[in-house]
């Protein structure tokens, strides 16, 4: 009973967050697509419930020819790659604003555990221990 009133609130919460926030979001993708080439969203495997991948949407907040799966904070100058309007992003956490769609999808939940990384291993293997892996990321 618990689970189906938390995804009924997870599923409610988010909903209504995208109608409210539509207008923002439409700016957003407006702002994304004129300052700079490639899609307005950033997919990134990601671990979810029962150590399943999922892909995480967030707004995209750098350039396109960005090394590949390689973190931002191991890049060897990343402000080269960060656009301007993904500067702002970040820095309000608008980038994440996407993830609304994934916690609509069900693969991820308003409260729960920050999704980690395909390849954090350890981690995972962390999590394991925890429980951490049983419950929707948030």
């Amino acid at each position: 009973m618990y689970l189906l009133f938390k995804r009924l609130l997870d599923f409610s919460i988010s909903l209504i967050g995208l109608i409210i926030l539509s207008p923002l979001f439409l700016v957003l993708v407006a702002a994304i697509k004129l300052s700079s080439k490639g899609p307005v969203f950033f997919k990134q495997k990601r671990v979810g419930i029962h150590k399943k991948h999922f892909n995480i949407l967030k707004f995209r907040t750098m350039r396109i020819d960005t090394p590949k799966d390689c973190p931002t904070h191991l890049l060897e100058n990343p402000d080269l790659y960060i656009t301007k309007i993904g500067r702002f992003l970040r820095k309000t956490s608008l980038d994440e604003l996407p993830q609304l769609l994934n916690i609509l999808s069900g693969k991820m939940s308003i409260v729960g555990p920050r999704p980690a990384l395909w390849n954090q291993f350890d981690l995972i293997e962390a999590r394991d221990l925890y429980g951490v892996n049983d419950v929707k990321p948030g």
